[in-house]
């Protein structure tokens, strides 16, 4: 088939969908499918199009719609489409989805958003990811990090303000990489590393060095306040490093209701005590790590190729 991947992610972005929208053309063509990779649908011949995020790519979807009734339009939905949009209302998500053939969603709890009437043309295609074998640990300090880019929804500071909270005996630091794609939220950033040393911005990383970080790293803090569904968290299963997640409908579809390193949206306090914990009880480490490699296989990579290619089979 011809695809055509249409992305609100401007070209070679490290942005979340940028980086999911480059993962997704090499995995098409490799199932043997010709991919076109582009912000909008501008009339170039396709069997099928796959636009990521109902409202933002609702223009694509729209002009292909009008143009050709016939050629089938998947559907991806973001966290920002799931939790966001379309509980405002918002007329493009919610048009965009009326007008998609198929949707999909990266995790099983977002079915439980979309109205009935829509559940049977969603399907749940968690993202995988390979990483590195985990690393030993910097002994000497505890080292957490941080993958997401400084906005507000990410809640970016909040690990480096529980970390302030954490008593003088702890060996915690806070390393965080990520663009910053809010002014104030880099001005916080900055602020935060001259007045708290157990904080470090890291600036944006190569996806090699966030790898890096990420495996040798004794967690992934993940505070965000919406989550579609993280790549961060996806690398974190694969390499088999705990995390720490806020407890929002994305992260739990991922990690599962029982997960032990849920932590409340914004409760700085609460995620303070609950890496005290961790840093202190190897037994709860423990189980952090047991339960992070009882998922691994939610991330295989055969497993995402196999889930997209029974989709592709539906439509042809």
């Amino acid at each position: 088939m011809r695809i055509h991947l249409a992305t609100p992610a401007p070209p070679g972005s490290r942005l979340g969908n940028g980086v999911t929208a480059s993962r997704w053309q090499d995995l098409f063509a490799a199932l043997g499918h010709r991919v076109r990779v582009a912000g909008d649908w501008s009339g170039e011949p396709c069997d099928l199009l796959v636009a990521i995020h109902a409202r933002r790519s609702h223009g694509a979807v729209a002009a292909l719609r009008r143009a050709h009734a016939r050629v089938r339009v998947v559907v991806v939905l973001s966290g920002t489409d799931l939790y966001c949009d379309l509980p405002a209302g918002n007329p493009q998500a919610r048009a965009s989805l009326a007008l998609a053939d198929r949707l999909v969603v990266l995790e099983p709890r977002a079915l439980e958003v979309l109205d009935e009437d829509l559940r049977g043309k969603a399907r749940v295609i968690v993202q995988s990811a390979i990483a590195p074998a985990r690393r030993p640990p910097e002994t000497r300090r505890f080292e957490v990090c941080m993958l997401s880019h400084l906005r507000p929804i990410k809640d970016p500071l909040r690990a480096a303000r529980a970390a302030r909270l954490l008593p003088a005996r702890s060996r915690l630091r806070v390393l965080h990489a990520g663009a910053a794609l809010d002014p104030q939220c880099q001005r916080a950033a900055e602020r935060e590393m001259r007045e708290n040393p157990r904080y470090r911005w890291l600036s944006p990383l190569a996806e090699k060095d966030a790898l890096d970080l990420l495996v040798s790293s004794r967690l992934l803090v993940l505070p965000s306040k919406v989550e579609g569904c993280a790549n961060a968290a996806c690398e974190a299963l694969a390499a088999g490093v705990p995390l720490v997640a806020s407890r929002i409908p994305g992260n739990v579809g991922l990690l599962g209701e029982g997960y032990a390193g849920y932590h409340e949206v914004g409760d700085t306090m609460g995620l303070a005590a609950l890496l005290d914990r961790v840093e202190t009880d190897p037994g709860l480490y423990r189980q952090l790590e047991n339960q992070v490699a009882a998922r691994r296989m939610s991330v295989d990579p055969a497993r995402e190729r196999l889930a997209w290619s029974a989709l592709f089979a539906e439509l042809a």
